[in-house]
């Protein structure tokens, strides 16, 4: 999703209000986590202060979320753009890997941010790649650079993660880069694990924050991360709330991972915590068994219940952590009246550096029938807030075709205007008996092939 202020640093002049901006770190509302109808929050799991989640998208339609990785080459046409010429020597310029602000050659420190500029920058994470080596569809003989730029004309070519399906039969999502972001910011990882009472179907979705270092990379980093956890967990048949508390944890820490070291330079600037390069993002996950639903996040990526039988009876299962969400609560603005507000998507909590002391909600739904379980991000929800509204849209299709259901969403968003990373993952439930292998997206994860459920796992769990 979008942010319009990156964790621990300070809101650019003009950004006064930004929708998009995460709140400073003690700002949120920690009250614990929301009750919703039909829902049980589990309070034996001890919850982890660090997780928090990030900002989403309203408010004015500029292109947010452009900020390229550090050393990627700039934009075609931008003639002050780092390492494009346009100025007087700017031939011999480049641009600081830590902030991406123009350097001359032979610089030792970074004039905007304070960078030793002599200490080398970490090695970026590994990410779905752009299409590297490919051939740029803008310019004959160009050649597509591994950052997804055309080493010739210096052009964005669409990159691997720009438009993702996933299906595995039991889960399905799809995850777009939408119509004003330069790249895809959301990540989504998915499972199905076969047991001996019945499948568990697994959904994370994690949005990074635009204006945060890497965020592309701290979603993808955060959805690894938990989902290795919960498919662990899915095979042994244990705790699945304590499970989800555990997965949250590990996104959070590959998040904060990714954060470059602290700087060694002289000057006052340079030694700023190492924090503030490090991504950010929103985090949710959700479980399903043969009887129940386990939901986690934190921020404002949301999951919701699309019940079949009735509208009425569809309802979210997450409550965003976000500015807009407490002052309904205080009774300062209505529903309708905080959607369009200049708070809408300003969170309190997120994933990786510089997180606030919001901790990760967990809970636990029963469903009453036959229904759909959607996670998604901002992207998706910005345009139908209402679980309502979103069961029209998806149903009765989801039930049986859930990756042509989440296209039909994504199609709506983008028709919409997609101002935004764009991700929906949908689970059909109950959940069709199935006799295939585990599957996992990303296909690279380890998956047991013959998953064990524990015997007696209830008692287990009740003692």
């Amino acid at each position: 999703m979008t942010a319009g202020t990156p964790p621990g640093a300070a809101v650019p002049p003009g950004a006064a209000g930004d929708p998009e901006a995460i709140t400073p770190s003690g700002a949120a509302g920690g009250s614990g986590t929301p009750i919703l109808p039909g829902m049980t929050v589990d309070s034996s799991v001890s919850g982890d202060p660090s997780v928090a989640d990030e900002p989403g998208e309203a408010g004015a339609p500029e292109l947010t979320g452009d900020a390229e990785v550090a050393g990627s080459p700039a934009a075609a046409g931008d003639p002050d753009a780092p390492g494009t010429g346009g100025e007087a020597g700017a031939a011999a310029a480049t641009a600081c890997p830590a902030c991406g602000e123009r350097i001359a050659t032979g610089d030792n420190f970074c004039e905007a941010c304070g960078a030793d500029l002599a200490v080398p920058p970490p090695a970026a994470a590994a990410a779905l790649p752009a299409v590297a080596g490919g051939s740029c569809r803008f310019c004959p003989g160009g050649v597509v650079g591994p950052d997804g730029y055309c080493e010739s004309c210096g052009r964005k070519v669409a990159a691997a993660r720009d438009h993702i399906e996933a299906d595995l039969g039991l889960v399905a999502g799809v995850t777009d880069r939408g119509l004003r972001h330069l790249r895809n910011e959301d990540a989504m990882a998915l499972a199905v694990v076969p047991g001996a009472t019945g499948p568990t179907a697994i959904a994370v979705v994690s949005d990074g924050v635009s204006d945060s270092s890497r965020p592309d990379e701290g979603s993808l980093a955060a959805v690894r991360a938990a989902l290795a956890v919960l498919l662990a967990a899915a095979g042994s048949g244990g705790d699945q709330a304590a499970a989800a508390q555990r997965a949250a944890a590990a996104a959070r820490d590959a998040v904060t991972a990714l954060a470059r070291p602290p700087r060694t330079g002289t000057r006052p600037e340079a030694t700023e915590p190492a924090s503030q390069d490090g991504p950010a993002a929103t985090y949710v996950s959700a479980v399903v068994t043969a009887g129940a639903v386990t939901v986690c996040w934190l921020g404002d990526s949301r999951a919701y219940w699309l019940d079949a039988g009735s509208g009425a009876a569809a309802r979210p299962l997450t409550a965003d952590d976000s500015l807009a969400t407490q002052l309904v609560a205080a009774g300062v603005l209505t529903e309708a009246e905080a959607l369009t507000s200049a708070h809408a998507h300003v969170v309190t909590g997120w994933l990786g550096a510089d997180a606030s002391d919001v901790a990760p909600h967990v809970a636990s739904f029963t469903p009453p029938g036959p229904g759909v379980v959607l996670v998604c991000s901002d992207g998706l929800w910005n345009y139908e807030p209402e679980a309502a509204g979103l069961a029209a849209r998806a149903l009765p299709t989801a039930l049986s075709d859930p990756l042509a259901a989440a296209r039909a969403l994504t199609e709506f968003a983008l028709a919409q205007g997609g101002r935004d990373n764009i991700t929906s993952v949908l689970v059909p439930f109950p959940l069709a008996e199935t006799n295939g292998p585990a599957l996992s997206y990303p296909e690279d994860l380890p998956v047991a092939e013959d998953a064990p459920v524990a015997e007696d796992s209830a008692e287990r769990d009740d003692e």
